[in-house]
């Protein structure tokens, strides 16, 4: 049984006339004629009679109808997810991001998407960005949010720079100058998160190439709590911008330029499967809105003003090496 045959069926019914069907169709009469015979002998039964007023309906007729309808009716519908699908406007999308892209930036960027793509649903893994390589790899997730990695079966499209800056609490010294020298962080507590994340390593590098050894480190295992000492006074320490936006914005962080040191920055990628081909459908969308988002997450520096000679206490703050200061 042929579409061609149900809709000639369903069309014939709706007009009772086989000429009209035929023209609305853009088939000849012989045409539509053949495919009702070829319905009618596939189903046993006769589906019509001619009559004076035109095509009438048998009663084996009458009891096809509806499923047929319903049949045209489903594969119209079919039609058009699959249109969806390949716009971008329905299906799903699996998404795996390190753990910094999934607390900070991804909610923001799913936000926009899910206004633009309401009938889309998305699921989200997490994990360093090797362990979303291995993801993507065995094709648990469709894309991944990671930092830049080389691997011959994946292919990377740039998203944005994240770049490393240093915050203190509002209330101490370095926030009073708004820029220091490295060395001066020697005397300071310096906050550390995750040893695992490649920010553990730029942040230790830096200081290594520089040939800072600060007079104390602590330790721990996510931002959050590298923010929250901070805000206690406790430490400096060295996020991704991404992350702490919004302390800064509010005031409840300030952030210090650092005047002898490049910015460090660390580029965010999107990762496919190289066999995956051209993004298309749901996974072309969603990479439309990151790209959409990349101006407002590649964060900028403001020009280096003049470094300051030396630093400067304020507060009756003590700049030489001792326990961290609690409020």
């Amino acid at each position: 049984m042929l579409l061609a045959q149900i809709a000639a069926f369903v069309e014939v019914a709706r007009r009772q006339s086989v000429s009209r069907a035929a023209e609305a169709l853009f088939v000849t009469q012989p045409a539509l004629t053949a495919r009702l015979q070829r319905l009618e002998a596939d189903l046993g039964a006769s589906l019509f009679v001619r009559t004076s007023r035109g095509m009438k309906l048998t009663d084996a007729g009458e009891a096809f109808l509806p499923y047929a309808v319903r049949a045209l009716d489903a594969l119209g519908d079919g039609r058009m997810q699959v249109n969806a699908l390949e716009r971008g406007g329905a299906g799903h999308v699996a998404i795996g991001a390190a753990p910094a892209l999934s607390t900070y930036v991804l909610p923001g960027l799913l936000k926009r998407f899910a206004q633009s793509h309401p009938r889309v649903s998305v699921s989200v893994r997490t994990g360093h960005s090797e362990e979303i390589l291995e993801l993507v790899l065995r094709e648990q997730v469709d894309i991944g949010l990671v930092r830049a990695l080389h691997h011959r079966d994946i292919v990377s499209i740039p998203l944005y720079e994240d770049r490393l800056v240093l915050i203190v609490d509002p209330a101490h010294p370095f926030a009073g100058t708004g820029r220091i020298l490295l060395e001066q962080i020697a005397n300071e507590q310096v906050i550390l998160f995750d040893r695992t994340s490649s920010y553990h390593e730029l942040t230790s590098a830096l200081f290594r190439t520089a040939g800072v050894s600060p007079s104390g480190v602590m330790e721990l295992d996510n931002i959050d709590a590298a923010k929250k000492m901070v805000e206690q006074g406790f430490g400096v320490a060295l996020l991704p911008h991404t992350s702490v936006a919004q302390e800064l914005s509010s005031g409840t962080l300030a952030e210090v330029a650092i005047q002898d040191a490049a910015p460090v920055r660390r580029q965010i990628v999107a990762i496919r499967r190289r066999d995956a081909g051209r993004p298309t459908g749901t996974v072309a969308a969603l990479l439309d809105t990151f790209a959409a988002g990349r101006a407002e997450l590649t964060e900028r520096p403001p020009p280096r003003a003049e470094a300051p000679r030396r630093a400067r206490a304020r507060g009756g703050r003590s700049t030489v090496p001792g326990p961290a200061r609690r409020r």
